[in-house]
């Protein structure tokens, strides 16, 4: 049985930035989103479309899995 908690935490966005040295801030300008976006994004209180989780990945250059929580 999961959690509203764990059910909620759908993407990895905000470790991601730390494993690669950059900052919520950085990413909603390479994205030209606004910062509040990008935060609700990194706390996983909303999630961004998949055209722009790909975008994401792409400005980050890591692969698109691995912005994504796996359910397994």
């Amino acid at each position: 049985m999961t959690t509203k908690e764990e059910t909620r935490k759908l993407n990895r966005i905000k470790a991601v930035l730390a494993e690669t040295g950059h900052t919520g801030k950085w990413l909603a300008e390479q994205l030209g989103k606004d910062p509040a976006t990008v935060s609700k994004w990194c706390t996983n209180t909303s999630q961004p479309d998949l055209v722009t989780l790909t975008e994401i990945s792409n400005i980050i250059n890591v692969n698109v899995r691995e912005l994504i929580v796996s359910n397994k």
